[in-house]
């Protein structure tokens, strides 16, 4: 359950909620009658009436085959192709897991320097991959797929290549569909109607998680779960529109930036999948909230004068998880140089708590910056999909709200065509 908490915003920028009643009622309708611009991409909203069962268990049979016969899973991908799994096994299994099964990602960047260390690092692996890409041809992700097919054929040879490479691509057509078909790689399905943001319900994020130990089944449970709590057009209800109403009015009032804020490094994936969704959903039309982000309180000692006194541009939304995974206790020191015996015996999570609240009665209280407070008890798989389902809900009717399409991205392709075209790219 996520609770969203509004004690921390001013009275003067907390919105009537009256005036939002009847506008979040009429888009609701229109997010669960598949009515609205890009309708055709709504196929997260009722995902648990068709998600394909069978496929999900193969992806953990296969999961736990990769698991027994190999050490290292590398995720090929970009964008919405791996943020979501990335984020979900960061939050869940931490920033060094002692998880059997290391995973790294490839097929995310163009930068010469991380591509080489990565497949220099796969050298000394037992790796298999998993190759997301709903058309096969996508710069990024094909190269990286290119060098790491070619190293796994040079090293095992193409049949025990093949066993060690899953595709999620079409389900009928495409480069990587007709690639996987050719060699026998095995397959699940990137729908239609869900685009790779909103992807990580579907094999695109469950392969990964499953690979990584994460329990699949339970992060549905935890999303189907939030499809019938948002299933709901009362705002004074709905915890999803309450966020996404409250960051419309604040923009509406002259702020431009949100930034989300986690108390845990391990949620930065997490806060990067949020980025994705929410700037790439908004932002057409000159229009929206940039999406920005910290991690507290690491970038308190960076970026928090600036929040505290500078220009008022931004308001904040925190993640809050009241029950961390793991913990341990300030120990006690005979000579106490640090002057921090004033602690010793208090667990880590006890000052971590004291830290949120005290921050958030500073930027509120004496900065002048809004904040909006999301609160959960644990952040275990069925939480994290269920927490996964309020975004995505808050996106949508977020982006109705500006009058904008969720679903596209025209803004994208343009510097795909300037690239291809200096690159030599026939047609361009």
């Amino acid at each position: 359950m996520i609770k969203v908490g509004f004690d921390y915003i001013p009275k003067s920028r907390l919105l009537d909620f009256k005036k939002y009643e009847e506008r979040v009622k009429e888009i609701h309708n229109m997010i669960f009658k598949k009515t609205g611009l890009g309708n055709d991409f709504l196929g997260w909203v009722d995902y648990s009436k068709h998600y394909n069962k069978e496929e999900v268990e193969r992806i953990i049979k296969k999961a736990n085959e990769f698991r027994d016969n190999y050490n290292t899973l590398v995720v090929c991908g970009i964008g919405g192709s791996y943020l979501g799994s990335r984020a979900a096994i960061e939050a869940l299994n931490g920033l060094h897991s002692s998880d059997k099964m290391d995973i790294v990602y490839l097929g995310n960047t163009l930068g010469p320097n991380y591509i080489s260390q990565t497949m220099n690092y796969l050298q000394k692996r037992n790796y298999a991959v998993c190759v997301i890409s709903k058309s096969g041809t996508t710069t990024e992700t094909s190269i990286g797929f290119r060098l790491l097919k070619g190293d796994l054929e040079k090293r095992f040879g193409k049949d025990e290549a093949r066993k060690r490479i899953v595709a999620v691509t079409d389900k009928a057509k495409g480069a990587l569909k007709t690639l996987a078909t050719n060699e026998g790689y095995e397959t699940y399905v990137l729908p239609d109607d869900i685009g790779g943001r909103f992807s990580v319900i579907t094999p695109v994020g469950l392969f990964p998680m499953a690979c990584a130990g994460i329990d699949v089944k339970e992060f549905l449970a935890g999303y189907f779960d939030g499809e019938k709590e948002y299933d709901n057009g009362d705002i004074y209800s709905n915890e999803a529109y309450k966020y996404a109403c409250e960051r419309n009015f604040l923009y509406q009032n002259g702020y431009s930036t949100e930034m989300l804020i986690s108390y845990e490094l391990q949620n930065k994936s997490l806060i990067e999948w949020w980025k994705q969704l929410f700037d790439e959903s908004e932002g057409k039309t000159s229009k929206a909230l940039l999406a920005a982000s910290a991690i507290f309180t690491t970038d308190l000692h960076s970026m928090g004068q600036f929040i505290q006194d500078g220009s008022k541009v931004l308001f904040e939304t925190v993640i809050y998880v009241e029950n961390a995974h793991s913990d341990l206790k300030i120990p006690f020191d005979d000579d106490d140089l640090d002057g921090m015996n004033y602690l010793a015996g208090k667990d880590m999570n006890y000052v971590n708590h004291k830290a949120y609240i005290g921050t958030l009665k500073a930027h509120s209280e004496v900065g002048d910056v809004p904040n909006i407070t999301l609160t959960l008890d644990t952040l275990d798989a069925k939480n994290l999909g269920h927490f996964m389902s309020f975004f995505m809900n808050a996106c949508a009717m977020s982006a109705y709200l500006l009058g904008v399409n969720p679903f596209n991205q025209p803004g994208v392709e343009i510097y795909k065509k300037n690239m291809f075209h200096l690159l030599g790219k026939k047609g361009y």
